[in-house]
């Protein structure tokens, strides 16, 4: 059950569009391969985008030299909150051998990949295909107006990536040394968060080509935590769901792993217990009636009324701690039903660990059949939430 995010006022701003790494490093290239056949740079310049879209980009770096030409362009992530607004996107354009295409290269700042399961070779620049087609077609109309091959090597840099990188995914996923170079339409709709999703994603190919069969989604640091050290798994079985998940959920479905383990705080797992898939507190809330409704199955009808009016997800919960009612576990088990009703006819199995702020289990929902860490009573407990 996915319960349908608010919709914004029609007074309220519109939120202003940006523009991926992969379409500014078209721009870049556009621009250094024509001034290596020209002489000039234009600027602005204009590249052809997905779905008709032809913005033109200002040039933040211009240099030409015997055999070479470089141009720079700033990423504008419009208003969504993303890493690499404002960093700088370089592309060096030389000649290639003839007949060889377009070759891409690892510049400054941009990673390499050392694992499988992700979109390019090990071993290849960490830019990703649509970027590369994107490029490549740029490279091809610039060589088709001004007399050239279209044979360069096209080296892509990001001043400051390789510590950008350090906020993103890339070293769990095996791309090490930056950044990568990512877009499908080279539009950022801001706060679609597009890009971590897109990194989830990748997690489960990393984990899946690696030979994984159990991994775990996890909200935050503290619930990660708590999960590989009570699993024992491994950085690479880890995936960062964050908010989102019902990003994890739809792409296992698809994608399946034979186990997979969600943990996360009390609060959050409410929400997806509520059938929430945004777990995001701009697009869902507690639903303390739930909450309340719960204590009642559970047979503890006399506080249905305090949680219901509890000032928190935490307060609820220390109300039920305090009256001896598990409330966590009968969270974890209907939130492992709601990611159950998610995963559909996947043979993938789930269960929920559910923490308090400071690490400490409070609910833990194995999967039917049991798993590590299930007890007798779990079943009982099961059944009374129902």
């Amino acid at each position: 059950m996915n319960r349908a995010k608010k919709e914004p006022a029609e007074n309220e701003p519109r939120l202003r569009y940006g523009w991926t790494t992969g379409a500014c490093a078209t721009a870049a290239t556009t621009a250094a391969y024509t001034a290596l056949l020209t002489g000039g740079f234009p600027d602005p310049v204009e590249v052809r985008l997905p779905k008709g879209r032809r913005p033109r980009f200002a040039l933040a770096t211009e240099r030409l030299a015997p055999g070479s030409a470089t141009a720079g362009v700033i990423k504008d992530a419009g208003d969504d909150p993303d890493v690499t607004h404002g960093a700088l996107i370089l592309a060096t354009v030389t000649p290639g051998p003839p007949g060889s295409g377009v070759t891409f290269r690892a510049g400054e700042g941009v990673g390499t990949v050392t694992r499988p399961g992700l979109p390019l070779p090990v071993g290849e620049p960490a830019i990703n295909p649509v970027p590369r087609r994107l490029m490549t077609e740029a490279v091809q109309r610039v060589a088709g107006e001004h007399g050239g091959t279209g044979d360069v090597v096209v080296e892509i840099s990001i001043p400051d990536g390789a510590e950008l990188a350090r906020h993103t995914w890339n070293p769990r996923l095996g791309i090490v040394g930056g950044l990568s170079v990512l877009g499908t339409t080279g539009v950022v709709v801001p706060y679609s968060c597009s890009a971590w999703i897109d990194s989830i994603r990748r997690g489960v190919d990393v984990a899946r080509a690696m030979g994984h069969r159990h991994v775990a989604g996890a909200v935050g640091s503290t619930s990660e935590r708590v999960v590989a050290e009570l699993y024992g798994l491994p950085e690479s079985a880890l995936l960062d769901m964050g908010d989102f998940a019902g990003a994890v959920l739809k792409y296992l479905r698809r994608h399946p792993v034979p186990r997979l383990s969600l943990a996360g705080g009390f609060a959050k797992m409410s929400k997806l217990a509520a059938g929430y898939l945004d777990l995001h507190s701009q697009r869902s809330q507690v639903d303390l009636g739930l909450l309340a409704d719960l204590a009642t199955g559970a047979g503890r009808p006399e506080l249905a009324t305090p949680i219901r009016a509890a000032n928190t997800a935490l307060h609820a919960l220390e109300l039920a701690q305090a009256a001896d009612l598990p409330l966590g576990e009968l969270v974890a088990e209907r939130a492992r039903r709601t990611a159950a009703e998610v995963l559909g006819d996947a043979p993938v199995t789930v269960d929920v660990v559910v923490v308090d702020r400071g690490g400490a289990i409070v609910g833990r929902a194995p999967t039917h059949g049991g798993g590590p860490g299930s007890d007798p009573g779990w079943v009982e407990r099961s059944r009374s939430a129902e």
